[in-house]
């Protein structure tokens, strides 16, 4: 067993794919194949389920799994010292994120995290919180950044930022004078929500149902994903909306939305950097957790 053999291994598991895991690594099919080949007559046992169009892990595969991302971490934490001790660091990092901390956050945090390391490349990745959950369970990437917590006993999360989420409105004559609205007159606008996974959508509801309001009685007329989408959307009349106090500096600078105040109501969140408790990081993603959470 060597780590080639379990680097094939671990990309085939996670893009579910032989070709994708040989281009991603850069090398022929027949090469990949023959790893697995080696890898499971030495080990004596089947690794993957090749049956299906979509290749699948044995449950000796899901037991190599888990340990080859620890070896291959482990190896890299071996160079990263060496690179350290010769006075260099390098390597290229993936971040998936979802929305707020990607776009209001990290590109901040990106330029003096480069500042310290100039060799390091970057992958950002935008995902809402759920999927960015799913990622990390799946051992598809090391870690991310979300809006929200999911209650899984095989993640870690660390506070890292924290966030108010206000109601943003189009400052038009209808809102001209209004700088405060109840959650009985919140519902009789059109509003324009995030998609079910969001963290921003996510805290909304908790709040709301924290508060005895029915979300169902909301008059949901939009679901949007983007958020630079729905403050047009707001701009131009359609409707009201909930978001990231972050999200909305400019606009209401600009005059171009405007913010109210819900009453009785507010809604804070943090943001979290998470990991897979049981695995690794790779020392490259260890050194940016440091770097993020100091």
């Amino acid at each position: 067993m060597d780590f080639k053999q379990l680097e094939s291994f671990v990309t085939i598991a996670k893009l579910n794919s032989f070709s994708k895991a040989a281009e991603k690594l850069f090398l022929t099919q027949p090469t990949i194949s023959n790893h697995i080949h080696i890898l499971e007559k030495e080990l004596d046992t089947v690794l993957l389920n090749r049956s299906n169009k979509k290749v699948t892990l044995t449950k000796a595969g899901e037991i190599l799994f888990e340990n080859a991302i620890n070896l291959l971490n482990k190896k890299e934490q071996t160079f990263f010292a060496l690179n350290e001790y010769k006075g260099k660091l390098e390597g290229k990092l993936e971040i998936s994120s979802s929305t707020i901390p990607e776009q209001y956050f990290l590109s901040t945090v990106i330029k003096k995290f480069s500042s310290k390391y100039p060799d390091v490349k970057y992958t950002l990745l935008r995902n809402d919180t759920k999927q960015v959950i799913d990622k990390i369970l799946l051992g598809e990437i090391d870690f991310g950044l979300v809006g929200a917590m999911e209650n899984n006993k095989n993640l870690e999360y660390i506070n890292i930022l924290e966030d108010e989420i206000v109601l943003i409105a189009p400052n038009n004559s209808t809102f001209k004078n209004v700088k405060e609205l109840s959650i009985e007159n919140v519902l009789m606008y059109p509003i324009i929500f995030r998609e079910i996974g969001s963290g921003t959508r996510k805290t909304v509801e908790t709040a709301l149902k924290n508060a005895r309001i029915d979300i169902s009685k909301l008059n949901v007329i939009a679901t949007i994903e983007d958020n630079e989408t729905i403050k047009k959307m707001v701009e131009s009349g359609f409707g009201i909306s909930f978001m990231s106090k972050k999200a909305i500096i400019n606009e209401v600078k600009l005059n171009l939305v405007k913010e109210i105040k819900i009453k009785d109501i507010d809604i804070v969140r943090y943001f979290y950097f998470v990991f897979h408790k049981k695995r690794s990081l790779s020392p490259l993603s260890e050194e940016f957790k440091n770097f993020i959470v100091n």
